[in-house]
């Protein structure tokens, strides 16, 4: 939630399970785009939304001087766009009261001061900040106690428990999501910063904000119903992608979107090239961000990878300041950001894209795969056979490091398709075996490219592997897809 005010630094994770933990910083937004722009209505071919509608959804009980919503009857989570499959979705079904699915979701707890963005709210997991209201809807909450308007605020933040969203090489992925921004005006919503984004797996792992990439969805402060899209990336300071404001939409007029449910959506598309980020508003490209904007390395290592997702409605801040904003004697307590559902559509590679799809029979998908590392338990050597583009094997950042499928019996192998992420393998080899102890080289390569690399070899037996002995990035090695094609 920094769009082009601000970035969000995660710490290395040192509790990978835990449900409180907090390690995502974000410092000011120190440039802002202050022009309001009609959104236009550029839709992408085959890419249609039906936008949300409705009112929001019924408050907790609490003392908050706002008249409780009437309640929204939910919508349905759409269908995938044509040549799009759904790879995972919420549509936030559970009882009256209750919390978010800790299956899915994480609350990130503590107080906003620690996120470096001048935030005053403390994040809680408490159901009076974070629930779900009985009516197919998530809520958060802000809620405001004393007299002072700058302090004791409490609200709420979750982001996905799963880092594995993302477009492999030649695909798509479009996460989208149907919100009412918090049914406040300028008048009374002072101070409100509500934002549906995303943060690079990395992250996770270690990576430094923003090289590891942020991409803001939604946006929008002080409740002026609109909205700001961004991209982040490069270094901290300055670098290619300007930061701390990062590359962004500006501020895009958003009407209606404080007093009805709206889709925002962004797509990374990897089948085109330039590789491209695209932003929609209730289906209409309002914005796109092309990889030819900045070099390389800055993308592959913001954009090229898998993320998770963030909803949060923060109080105050360096962004809604830089408005006019922040919380005054008018900004009225129980403001609250409302969710629909949430869905994540891939497109796999060949699907209407550059790259060719797979073809011929793939004898590894589903088989038993080990590997010699994996970088954490949702990279495991598995996620590299499982015919899911939305999931991948990583290793640890060392060489040599192989993945290797056991077919069963011995095969006739006539091709391997290897479809990397964006750490991938500039030298390795291709490698068979008959016992999972000798190995014969029937493919070696130092110039390795990534990308979707189909090989044609001759061989035979009952392991394959690939075995990586030069990483072309400083991570580890990283495939979405081990393919081994024969009889």
């Amino acid at each position: 939630m920094s769009t082009g005010h601000a970035a969000e630094q995660e710490q290395p994770a040192q509790d990978p399970g835990g449900g409180s933990r907090r390690s995502h910083r974000r410092s000011t937004r120190l440039r802002l785009t202050l022009a309001a722009v009609t959104v236009g209505a550029l839709s992408l071919a085959g890419f249609t939304v039906a936008a949300g509608t409705g009112g929001a959804a019924v408050p907790a009980a609490a003392t908050s001087g706002l008249a409780p919503a009437a309640a929204a009857a939910p919508n349905a989570i759409p269908a995938p766009p044509s040549g799009f499959t759904t790879t995972w979705s919420d549509d936030f079904s559970g009882a009256s009261g209750t919390g978010v699915n800790g299956a899915d979701w994480k609350y990130d707890t503590g107080p906003g001061s620690s996120f470096g963005t001048g935030e005053i709210e403390t994040m809680t997991n408490s159901t009076a900040n974070v629930y779900q209201d009985g009516n197919g809807h998530l809520v958060l909450r802000a809620l405001h106690s004393g007299t002072d308007p700058r302090a004791n605020w409490t609200s709420g933040r979750i982001e996905t428990q799963a880092a594995t969203f993302g477009a492999p090489a030649g695909g798509v992925v479009m996460m989208q999501s149907s919100i009412q921004q918090p049914n406040l005006t300028t008048a009374n919503g002072a101070g409100y910063w509500p934002a549906f984004w995303m943060l690079g797996s990395t992250l996770r792992s270690g990576v430094g904000w923003p090289g590891s990439g942020e991409v803001d969805i939604l946006e929008d402060i002080n409740s002026r119903s609109s909205v700001f899209g961004t991209l982040h990336c490069g270094v901290g300071q300055g670098g290619p992608c300007n930061e701390t404001t990062g590359i962004g939409s500006g501020e895009r007029a958003c009407s209606g979107c404080q007093t009805g449910y709206h889709t925002y959506a962004v797509q990374i598309d990897r089948s085109v090239s330039p590789e491209q980020i695209r932003w929609y508003l209730d289906g209409a490209n309002y914005f796109t961000v092309k990889s030819t904007q900045v070099d390389a390395t800055t993308w592959a290592n913001a954009v090229d990878h898998p993320f998770f997702i963030i909803y949060d409605l923060a109080m105050g801040g360096g962004f809604p300041d830089a408005f006019g904003g922040g919380p005054n004697s008018a900004t009225v307590s129980g403001g609250q950001l409302n969710v629909d559902y949430v869905a994540v559509y891939n497109k796999g590679p060949g699907s209407g894209s550059t790259t060719p799809p797979p073809s011929g029979s793939n004898i590894a998908q589903g088989k038993p795969t080990t590997a010699s590392s994996a970088e954490n338990a949702a990279s495991s050597a598995s996620a590299a056979t499982d015919g899911n583009t939305a999931t991948r094997w990583s290793s640890a950042f060392s060489d040599p490091q192989w993945l290797q499928v056991d077919l069963g019996g011995t095969h006739t192998i006539s091709q391997v398709k290897l479809n990397w992420e964006a750490a991938y393998a500039k030298a390795f080899q291709i490698q068979t075996s008959n016992d999972g102890t000798n190995w014969t080289t029937i493919y070696t390569t130092t110039a390795g490219a990534g990308g979707n690399q189909t090989l044609n070899v001759t061989g035979s037996g009952r392991y394959v592997r690939v075995y990586g002995t030069q990483r072309a990035t400083a991570y580890g090695y990283s495939l979405y897809e081990f393919q081994v094609l024969g009889s």
